[in-house]
């Protein structure tokens, strides 16, 4: 197969060898003479795994040992409800920050199980950079921030100062970067950003806030009978996890986050360079609030788009089309893109100029 360059929102691309390994695992895993996929989920080579990805997830993230490691499933969109009834207690309120798309669809969920004050918008500039969140009444159960959105092409470049404890949907920049979990209580993510394919969504949740919000709870819903049955109350998705696990293995290979986050940075640096250069692109997120993950860009002249599109598929370039909400162009470079694709990339923008500048 020739290469192509997965610029796609998600599912993400992911590690050639992870791929390799997981394929061989659907056909035979493990030498048992059986796919994985049709396997018990309690027999003990996936038991280990399940672990493993747990154990894995705790340490790249580098969590302290108040925090426990939940694979489930649903997604990020079921987890906008799940994080607001596990923490928020009846008669109580929560704070949330409203950046995008996804932290609308968590405000959203959020309503069902409580009362929620929006402390801060930019949805007014369609969401072009990461407004402050300034004070939160300490009444407040936590302040949740969505870290990275995917369809604006914007992210918190350092996580706020809070009084309150913070929840984050981390769904597209999980791992790509170094943070404090100190203030945090719980962070949660689909993986199909940059930890495997879709199927699974990742809690990590604060052990001594179990509990906190005082409600009897849906038992799938309720994190605390999950932990009980260390992530297998129900048949977990099996793929989904073992694939993580082969990610999180790759990550740590290489050095951990630490030597992703300046992989990520030097390609992020390298197309807003481009951006910023080229007369005929612009930015959509202000500088201050670009995302190393998702650069969201445009032509200044759409009478340009056909041919520009044509010579990006030529150079066999894949999901760059912007989200509807926002238009343009969308490179989304989560952790197992290289360089060499942004590169290809820029070449294509700067021939696009001499031709057509």
């Amino acid at each position: 197969m020739s290469h192509i360059h997965n610029f796609s929102a998600g599912p993400c691309i992911l590690p050639q060898q992870v791929l390799e390994q997981a394929s061989q695992a659907v056909r035979s895993w493990d030498n048992q003479g059986l796919s994985l996929v049709e396997m018990s989920h309690r027999s003990p080579a996936f038991v280990d795994t399940m672990e493993e990805c747990r154990a894995l997830t705790k340490e790249l993230l580098g969590l302290p040992d108040r925090f426990e490691i939940l694979y489930l499933q649903g997604g990020a969109s079921l987890a906008f409800l799940t994080a607001a009834m596990n923490l928020l207690p009846e008669g109580g309120k929560a704070a949330y920050a409203d950046t995008g798309t996804w932290s609308a669809k968590a405000i959203k969920e959020a309503k069902h199980a409580g009362h929620v004050d929006v402390v801060t918008s930019s949805k007014e500039q369609n969401y072009n950079h990461i407004p402050e969140v300034g004070h939160v009444d300490p009444d407040h159960a936590f302040l949740h921030i969505t870290t990275n959105n995917t369809i604006f092409g914007t992210q918190y470049a350092q996580m706020p100062e809070c009084n309150v404890p913070l929840v984050a949907d981390m769904s597209s920049d999980i791992l790509s970067r170094s943070f404090d979990p100190e203030p945090f209580s719980l962070i949660y993510g689909g993986v199909q950003k940059n930890m495997g394919p879709a199927g699974a969504v990742m809690y990590a949740i604060d052990r001594e806030r179990l509990g906190a919000a005082g409600r009897s709870l849906p038992s799938y819903l309720d994190l605390e009978v999950h932990l009980g049955k260390d992530s297998m109350f129900n048949t977990p998705p099996v793929f989904s996890v073992y694939t993580t696990m082969l990610t999180l293995r790759w990550l740590k290979e290489k050095g951990g986050v630490d030597v992703i986050q300046r992989e990520n940075e030097a390609k992020s640096s390298l197309l807003y360079a481009e951006v910023d250069r080229n007369p005929l692109f612009e930015g959509h997120a202000e500088r201050g609030s670009r995302s190393h993950m998702n650069a969201t860009f445009r032509l200044k002249d759409e009478a340009h788009a056909e041919a520009f599109d044509m010579a990006w598929k030529a150079a066999k370039i894949n999901g760059l089309k912007g989200h509807r909400s926002v238009g343009g162009y969308r490179a989304s470079m989560y952790n197992a893109l290289p360089l060499e694709s942004v590169q290809v990339l820029v070449d294509v923008m700067a021939a696009f100029e001499r031709s057509h500048g």
